[in-house]
Order: C-alpha cells, then sequence, then structure tokens
C-alpha cells in the first residue's frame, strides 16, 4: 500500500487566503520529503472556504520546491471549462513538471459552482464531462485541421492552420499516450467506478465516505474488471481518509473530538453543506439514519481513523480487509489553524514512518 495527500482543501472563511495558500504549499514539501507518492488537489471557483480555484496553478508554484512527489488535480471539473483549454492546459502543465502531472477528473462536487456555470442538471453535467474527456483525449492524439461537435461542444479549426509554423496545433503532454486519468466517487455504489475501470482510468473513493460506501465502491470495482475481463487487484484504487495519529491513543482522541480541531470542523461544514444539498447519503454508514439522529461526533467515530501508530495500524489493516484492498491511501488535508498545523505534520510523519512501512514490508524512512 502507497501513500498520498489528498487536499479539497478546507479552511474557515475567515483565514487570509494567502496565509493558507503557504500552509497548503509546505503541507505538499512536507510529504514529498516524507516519501508521499502523490498529492491531489482540488478545484472550487465559488467558495472562499475551499479557496483554490485554479488547482494546477497551486501546484506548478510547486513543481521547483518538490522533487519526487507526483502532482495532481482533484478534480478540473471538466463541464466548467472549455475541453480546448484544458487539453493546452494540462499538456503544459505536464511538460512544466516533467511528467509528474496525474490528471484527475469529475463533474464537480460544489453547488455553487454548478450554478455559476449553468450545469446544474445532473444529467447534463455528466454528458458534459465525458464528452469533454473525449475531446481532450482526442486533441491530444490527433494534428489539425480540428472539427469537434457533440451534444454539447462544437468547435474547430480549419481555415488559420499554418502547420510549418506550428499555428493551429494545441500541445501534446509530455506523458504518452496521455498523463494517467484519475476520477473521484463518492456516492454509494457509485457507477463513477466501474466507468473508471472500463475506460482505463484510476478510482477515487472520498475521505467522508464512511465504510459502507467504501465496500460498495470496491464492489463496483470488480464489476468493472469482470466486464474488461482483468484481475480485480485493486492496485489502481485510491481511498482517501482522513487520519489524527499520536503518541498514544488517549492523545489522538482528545485531538479528533476536539471541538477546535480540524477534523471537528471539516465534519461540522461539511455536514451542512450536505443538508443543504439533500446529499447526505454518502455520509451515513446506515442510508437510512435520519438526519437528525446523526452529530459530528457519530460522523467523525464513523470516518476517522485515529490513535496511536500501533492502534492506527490495526484500524487501517481492519479497514482495508474489510473494504478491499486500495492500492493507495490518500491522507486528506484539513486546517492547520493553532495548534492544528503542528498535529497534521505529526500525523503526517507517524503515517510515513511508523504506519505505512509495516504495509509496504520496508524500513521507517529517515
Amino acid at each position: 500500500m502507497k501513500i498520498g495527500l489528498f487536499g479539497m482543501p478546507l479552511h474557515p472563511p475567515t483565514r487570509n487566503r494567502g496565509e493558507v495558500y503557504v500552509e497548503d504549499a509546505e503541507r505538499v514539501i512536507l510529504a514529498d520529503k516524507l516519501g508521499f507518492e502523490e498529492v491531489f488537489i482540488g478545484e472550487h471557483v465559488s467558495c472562499t472556504t475551499e479557496p483554490i480555484p485554479a488547482p494546477m496553478m497551486f501546484l506548478a508554484s510547486l513543481i521547483s520546491r518538490t522533487k519526487n512527489i507526483k502532482l495532481g488535480t482533484g478534480v478540473l471539473a471538466l463541464p466548467n471549462h472549455h475541453p480546448a483549454l484544458v487539453a493546452a492546459e494540462a499538456a503544459m502543465f505536464d511538460h512544466l513538471s516533467n511528467g509528474r502531472f496525474l490528471m484527475g477528473i469529475g463533474p464537480g462536487g460544489l453547488a455553487s459552482d454548478m450554478e455559476l456555470f449553468d450545469v446544474l442538471d445532473g444529467q447534463i453535467r455528466n454528458e458534459k464531462m465525458m464528452e469533454s474527456i473525449d475531446i481532450i483525449l482526442d486533441l491530444w492524439k490527433t494534428d489539425p485541421p480540428y472539427a469537434v461537435k457533440t451534444k454539447h461542444y462544437e468547435f474547430g479549426i480549419g481555415a488559420t492552420v499554418i502547420p510549418e509554423l506550428g499555428v493551429g496545433t494545441i500541445g501534446k503532454p509530455l506523458q504518452q499516450p496521455h498523463p494517467p486519468i484519475f476520477s473521484t466517487a463518492m456516492s454509494p455504489f457509485s457507477g463513477s467506478v466501474k466507468t473508471a475501470v472500463e475506460r482505463g482510468w484510476a478510482p477515487m473513493t472520498a475521505n467522508f465516505c464512511p465504510q459502507f460506501v467504501v465496500q460498495s465502491h470496491w464492489q463496483k470495482y470488480v464489476e468493472g474488471c469482470e466486464s474488461i475481463g482483468v484481475e480485480a487487484t485493486g492496485d489502481e484504487w485510491r481511498v482517501s481518509r482522513n487520519m489524527v495519529i499520536a503518541s498514544t491513543d488517549a492523545e489522538a482522541k482528545d485531538r479528533v473530538f476536539d471541538p477546535n480541531g480540524g477534523n471537528y470542523y471539516y465534519f461540522s461544514y461539511l455536514w451542512e453543506v450536505l443538508k443543504a444539498a439533500n446529499y447526505t447519503a454518502v455520509m451515513k454508514q446506515d442510508p437510512s439514519t435520519p438526519d437528525e439522529d446523526l452529530t459530528v461526533d457519530d460522523l467523525i467515530e464513523s470516518m476517522v481513523i485515529y490513535g496511536s501508530p500501533d492502534t492506527v495500524t490495526e484500524k487501517l489493516q481492519a479497514f482495508r480487509e474489510s473494504t478491499g484492498p486500495f492500492g493507495t491511501l490518500l491522507l486528506s488535508m484539513m486546517d492547520g489553524s493553532g495548534v492544528n498545523e503542528e498535529r497534521e505534520r505529526e500525523t503526517m510523519t507517524l503515517l510515513a514512518n511508523e504506519v505505512a512501512p509495516r504495509f509496504q514490508g520496508q524500513p521507517a524512512l529517515a
């Protein structure tokens, strides 16, 4: 099992934006030093609580400040962008990062962004996403002239092409035939997991999914593998988790249930957002449980792995045996207000140095 980092990222809207960008960047730099394999950063245009509208721009600032960690979008909300622009910018980023780019894509999950870009209709949103990625892949494997016509997109370059000068040509990525593609899933029995496997993409399960939902994603992963006749190893499946690791179980418990803690803020915020969107099923271990019967403490107990390194190792092993053999664990980034930044760094360090090596059969990192 490999380890990575996943950040929406999420911060109180009252915090200085410049400060949280520095905080998030330093978190990625630490992950690189600790040997984390990859990081995914989310995209949200119309939300100051989730303050990164352009993940590739943010990640580009980290290319020269990191050495090995792969840099991924988590995710590019394709219905909100023109596919030709995504193709050109993603190809550029792949070259800038010398092939460290991981292309996470999705339909988007923030309701205010959906309203902003006029894609509140779920069917239209999903159609646009699938059309967009197909267009992007076609642009990367063909030369001009281009003539695109789908249900939702129509554009091209023909009359102004000058091949010998490169005019009219959309750049291709460094990684061939294209950078690895990832897609996220959070709904119970999400069909996007099966689609991802069938398309040769890597599915990623969101961190705010309880065990029941993660188990359902493994079932869809297996279905996808069966449909294309490959073994369901789980190697390409990513599962994101909130974790709190401290020197003792008692200390970890105090931190995770601290009303001023990063995880407490995270689940308080997300629960209210999902209630407003009538989409709370993604966070319920039992989908029939009424919203009013669940507290923030219940959500934390259901979705956060916490304890000493020994306890977290045991919990993680049991979780993985129950849900399915995911190949990469993505640690979810929490806000670092006050004492929380030190706590987050300790969790990352203990995960990399004391927990992960037990799953890899390798000595602890220096």
